[in-house]
């Protein structure tokens, strides 16, 4: 059976590049003031899950720097859900190996285009000072270590896409991250301005421009996607049902007071 709208959801997963929705889903349209948002129902170890694919929501591929961002976030509000984890596929610019896994502790914001509050018609200082959902993550982290899968920790650095990037901005970069990727915001942030908790567990699909050998390819980021997906759907559903039904972290007050 199905979770439907009245379900506890416990956590919606934000999919990205590669990752299929489980098999037994329903799909269902969730409206916001922002457009509609592709929802897929399931259950993951006996707890209801919801899956929101960034790319394929609809019938067309959507490109990262045309996700409609503000809509997915509100779509989680919508199900009634508090808690996000996010997918990533991103590039190393440090030494991380090839499938391996990036929890996130802070990220760096290269966008361009991309609108990044909820709040057009007032002055909200969301806190960023902890993006990430400490409870969340630490449930990542025990999960990863429980399946020994390799992974380690570090600062992800958002651009605007959809081109890859240059072997100078790379350079530039990896002077304060360690991982690069294109859609993991503005959706950390806005999901602090709704006081959602968010983690983001990344696949380390490729070295980034200039580091690895030769030219890279979306088949290669895609092949490396596929290998790790069955490690990451067992991370998934593991970290979610020992997700704590009280939420012990701060992510509820990141806009307090923050009015002006």
């Amino acid at each position: 059976m199905f979770p439907d709208m009245n379900s506890n959801i416990a956590a919606v997963i934000f999919a990205g590049v590669g990752f299929t929705t489980a098999k037994d889903c329903h799909r269902q349209i969730i409206r916001t003031p922002y457009g509609n948002v592709a929802v897929y129902l399931t259950r993951m170890n006996g707890n209801d899950v919801a899956i929101i694919p960034r790319h394929t929501g609809s019938e067309e591929h959507t490109p990262p720097h045309m996700i409609n961002y503000r809509a997915n976030i509100r779509a989680v509000c919508e199900l009634g859900a508090k808690r996000i984890i996010s997918t990533n596929s991103v590039g190393t610019m440090k030494d991380h190996s090839i499938g391996s896994f990036v929890l996130l502790d802070d990220f760096v914001d290269l966008t361009k285009n991309r609108t990044q509050t909820f709040f057009d018609t007032e002055t909200v200082h969301v806190d960023m000072v902890e993006p990430y959902c400490p409870q969340i993550k630490k449930c990542l982290a025990d999960s990863l270590e429980k399946y020994g899968f390799a992974y380690s920790e570090g600062t992800y650095v958002c651009t605007e896409g959809p081109r890859f990037e240059t072997r100078a901005e790379i350079a530039m970069m990896k002077q304060f991250g360690d991982v690069v990727g294109m859609t993991g915001v503005p959706e950390v942030i806005l999901a602090k301005e709704l006081e959602l908790c968010y983690a983001s567990i990344c696949t380390v699909t490729n070295y980034a421009c200039g580091l690895g050998n030769g030219k890279l390819t979306v088949d290669e980021v895609v092949n490396t996607l596929n290998e790790a997906q069955d490690m990451l759907f067992g991370v998934l559903s593991d970290t979610i049902s020992s997700l704590p039904d009280d939420r012990d972290c701060n992510c509820e007050d990141a806009t307090q007071g923050a009015r002006v």
